[in-house]
This record gives C-alpha cells, sequence and structure tokens, in this order.
C-alpha cells in the first residue's frame, strides 16, 4: 500500500512538472490610470500569446492644431482596443516560483487603438476628432495579492487623425509615444 501510494504520488509530481506554464485561458479585469478607465478581456491564443481586447475612456487635455480656437479642451472619449501580447519570460517567472496567474509577466505587444468622433464631456464643445494608432509596447504586469494587479508599458509608434472628417482641411499622420500606469482588478 505504501509503495502504490509513493507511486502514485511521484507519477502526480512528474505530471505537474511537465505541464507548461501558459498565459490563462481568457481573464476579464477594470483597470483605471491617470487618464483613463478601461475594461479587458485577454483570450489564450497559444502558451505564451493572448488576445487584449480592451473598452474605455480616455481623460485628456487636448492642445494641438486642431483645437487652437478653443481653451485647453477637457475631454473624455471612448476607445476601442485590440492588442495581441507575447508574454515572453512566464517559463522562467514559473521556474523561479513567482507568480503567472492573471498574465502575471513581462510582455511585447502590438497596441492598435481607435477613438471614434465622439465624446461623453467636451468642455470647450471642440470638434472631436477620431483617430488610429498602432503602437509597439514594451510592458510588464504584476499582481497584487489575489485579484488586484498593477502594470506599466512604454511604446512609440505610428498614428492617423481623421481630421477632414471633422470639417478640417487635411488629415494628419504622425509618430506617437504610448506610456501607461495602470491598477486594476481582475474578476
Amino acid at each position: 500500500m505504501k509503495n502504490l501510494l509513493f507511486i502514485l504520488l511521484f507519477f502526480s509530481t512528474l505530471a505537474a512538472k511537465a505541464q507548461e506554464t501558459s498565459v490563462e485561458k481568457s481573464t476579464f479585469g477594470v483597470q483605471t490610470g491617470v487618464l483613463g478607465i478601461w475594461a479587458y478581456n485577454e483570450a489564450k491564443l497559444s502558451n505564451a500569446i493572448a488576445l487584449r481586447t480592451e473598452l474605455g475612456f480616455d481623460f485628456g487635455i487636448w492642445e494641438t492644431t486642431y483645437y487652437d480656437d478653443y481653451d485647453s479642451p477637457f475631454i473624455l472619449t471612448p476607445v476601442i482596443v485590440v492588442e495581441p501580447r507575447f508574454y515572453y519570460n512566464l517559463k522562467r517567472r514559473s521556474e523561479n516560483s513567482q507568480r503567472t496567474d492573471g498574465n502575471s509577466g513581462n510582455f511585447i505587444a502590438i497596441k492598435t487603438s481607435y477613438h471614434p468622433e465622439l465624446a461623453l464631456f467636451n468642455t470647450d464643445e471642440a470638434p472631436v476628432v477620431s483617430d488610429f494608432a498602432i503602437i509597439p509596447t514594451w510592458g510588464i504586469r504584476r499582481n497584487l495579492g489575489d485579484h488586484f494587479n498593477y502594470e506599466a508599458g512604454i511604446g512609440v509608434g505610428y498614428s492617423y487623425t481623421f481630421a477632414e472628417r471633422a470639417g478640417y482641411s487635411k488629415d494628419k499622420s504622425e509618430i506617437e509615444l504610448n506610456m501607461h500606469l495602470r491598477i486594476g482588478y481582475r474578476f
């Protein structure tokens, strides 16, 4: 009987070590940062890749060529984000007995975002100019307890502003910086 118990324990240990560390099948949460609030879902595409979809609101104080006639309008606009993320250090974190639950690890992502011509709060009634951006980003996510997490990231990419739709003379493309620091709750 002792031998049978020992053999079962031995094989269950081997099976546990043989399993690959992976991103979660699906994780859902909300995050907030200095300039917004967002709800997200990350769905597993492979052991190291998750597809993050995000709906949220970006806050902003806009001082650009499009708003010369307005006194720094404060605006709250919706944003839609689709972002494939490659979590490249999950295996190492697992081998070092560090947490990987909730996709806690370092990642490289391609953030694609779209702001429609819609504003929920627009202090100067400035015309809303929609934009689309693609920004390669490096970031980290870490857990704080069972449900809370924080995330930081930085990247540089391309944005295209659809200014003609809002009545301006031409559209605009430019280099855009993505820096974020967020705290969140995972359900």
